[in-house]
């Protein structure tokens, strides 16, 4: 197979999971808006805890990816790696903007402010931050090498901070609750919402696989179509 047709296969297999996941992602608002029950303390508000959390951990993982990817880049100097950590930060920036509108919104509900400078919520602005420093330093440095070894720095870098900001509300006095699962003993969500939670956890996770697909497709046709056009190909 050609680069062109291995994109091209990538490209309908993303849009195949992109739509699987838009489909989950209209029963997880059905199941959270009709199905689940609502908090006792904290009311309706606590429902876009289900939109918030699932989106927090599809940006941390696609960060996450970014920095794997970069270190793996600097060893073998493979251009697809590259290719897929910008895909992967384009889309943890997507998210990542998700979760810093979303937070805010439930922060000032809950605690009364939109924003509170504790440390995950720092270090967490800090990460997209610098992602968004990441995607202007590719826009600026023309040649492909040396913006893949630029940008792998920033992303191994980046990578730190992820177990960081999960594991900051363990080492840090923070607004933000203990993680309802991924902590130490049982779950401490009742079975619907943990239900609902994990389910959203899901769809948002192939929502990030899928564009994650389609956005190293689109940047490979690319490259073809430039190729193409270097070699006076139509």
């Amino acid at each position: 197979m050609t680069k062109r047709d291995v994109a091209l296969q990538t490209l309908r297999r993303g849009w195949t999971l992109t739509a699987v996941a838009l489909v989950g992602l209209v029963l997880v608002y059905i199941r959270a808006a009709l199905f689940t029950p609502i908090e006792s303390t904290q009311g309706p508000a606590q429902k876009i805890f289900y939109v918030h959390v699932p989106s927090a951990w599809a940006a941390l993982l696609a960060f996450a990816v970014t920095g794997l990817l970069s270190l793996l880049y600097l060893r073998r100097r493979d251009r697809k790696l590259d290719t897929v950590a910008e895909a992967s930060a384009e889309v943890g920036l997507v998210f990542g903007f998700i979760m810093l509108t979303t937070g805010p919104i439930w922060g000032k509900v809950i605690w009364g402010a939109w924003w509170a400078w504790d440390a995950k919520l720092t270090s967490t602005l800090f990460l997209y931050l610098l992602f968004v420093g990441y995607m202007v330093l590719r826009g600026a440095v023309v040649d492909p090498d040396r913006r893949a070894r630029f940008s792998a720095v920033i992303g191994i870098l980046a990578l730190v901070l992820v177990p960081f900001i999960f594991f900051s509300v363990q080492m840090f006095r923070t607004l933000h609750p203990q993680p309802p699962v991924l902590r130490a003993g049982a779950p401490t969500l009742p079975g619907s919402m943990l239900i609902t939670l994990l389910f959203s956890v899901l769809v948002f996770s192939v929502l990030c696989v899928g564009f994650v697909m389609l956005r190293y497709a689109l940047a490979v046709l690319r490259e073809v179509r430039e190729e193409e056009a270097a070699h006076g190909i139509s």
